[in-house]
């Protein structure tokens, strides 16, 4: 696909403010795939267990659409290490793999449009400056429409790919749950102070199990405490439940291969366009069979509201 044509359905599909991006009636999904063994032949599906038409089939030959966001807002010590791990991994990516960067703080703002040229990629992304409150949270939803309505308009792979530093405790809500009646001694808060990052994170499933993009995630700074394994177990959860990943380093040593991973798995993965059975469905259960080794596919997508 020509540059210009990426172009234009990103412009059009991107929000100017994080307003809802409008989809239209869903007659088929996107289900991304990795093949765990030889290259994948050809691939049989069943949605809700019934055979179900195979209509469109991208692989790494294809054109593949990133968007990059960038949720940086901590430590340059991290985020300067990131920045030049992501400008290499980028430039590994082949000619037909263009990158949307954004960025996470004060809403989801596009940086530069989707491109194969990494050198005004790599300006940008070194030009960024680092503060702010952590945006992934407040931003993925969206992210995720965007992703979507790229993927409504064009025979493209898309993967969502957030670099992040975000700190549960950075965000403009207030995350710590903090004790509701400090007199109370049986106030829960005091037991699960977890409570609010929680709540978020279901909320934040259940919306996003309608998404079809696969979401990754490399987190840049792992934490310990309560509040915080809470929240990057939430994160962990609704990037795999979008068939991606989320990564955590424990160290700064760890982020360029942490990187370099995901950019290596989004680069990868396949794409079926499986028609749906007529009417409406609460959800799809999707079950894919093929030859050459074992399937990780997006096993389950839920119908939009």
């Amino acid at each position: 696909m020509r540059a210009a044509t990426l172009f234009a359905l990103f412009a059009a599909a991107a929000p100017a403010a994080n307003p809802p991006v409008k989809i239209g009636p869903r007659t088929a999904i996107r289900v991304p795939y990795w093949s765990d063994g030889s290259p994948a032949g050809p691939v049989s599906a069943k949605v809700n267990g019934q055979p179900a038409k195979v209509t469109r089939t991208l692989s790494p030959d294809d054109d593949l659409m990133m968007l990059l966001v960038l949720d940086l807002a901590g430590d340059l010590a991290q985020a300067d290490p990131a920045r030049e791990a992501v400008i290499a991994a980028a430039g590994k990516l082949p000619p037909n793999a263009y990158v949307g960067l954004l960025r996470a703080q004060d809403g989801l703002r596009v940086l530069s449009d989707p491109s194969p040229d990494r050198g005004p990629l790599a300006e940008t992304i070194r030009a960024l400056n680092i503060g702010g409150r952590a945006g992934l949270l407040d931003t993925v939803e969206t992210a995720a429409q965007l992703g979507d309505a790229v993927l409504a308009k064009s025979a493209v792979r898309v993967a969502i790919l957030y670099i992040t530093d975000s700190s549960i405790g950075n965000y403009r809500e207030d995350f710590t749950n903090p004790v509701v009646n400090s007199g109370d001694s049986r106030d829960m808060s005091r037991r699960f102070p977890e409570g609010l990052v929680k709540e978020k994170i279901s909320r934040l499933s259940a919306s996003l199990g309608s998404a079809e993009t696969p979401l990754f995630i490399v987190h840049l700074n792992y934490q310990s405490d309560r509040i915080s394994e809470a929240y990057q177990t939430g994160l962990l959860e609704i990037a795999t439940a979008s068939a991606g990943t989320a990564v955590f380093c424990r160290s700064v040593a760890e982020i360029p291969s942490a990187i370099d991973q995901a950019f290596a798995s989004i680069g990868s993965h396949r794409s079926l366009e499986i028609q749906l059975p007529p009417g409406k469905a609460r959800q799809w259960d999707v079950e894919l069979a093929g030859e050459g080794g074992a399937l990780r596919y997006r096993q389950r997508i839920s119908g939009r509201k």
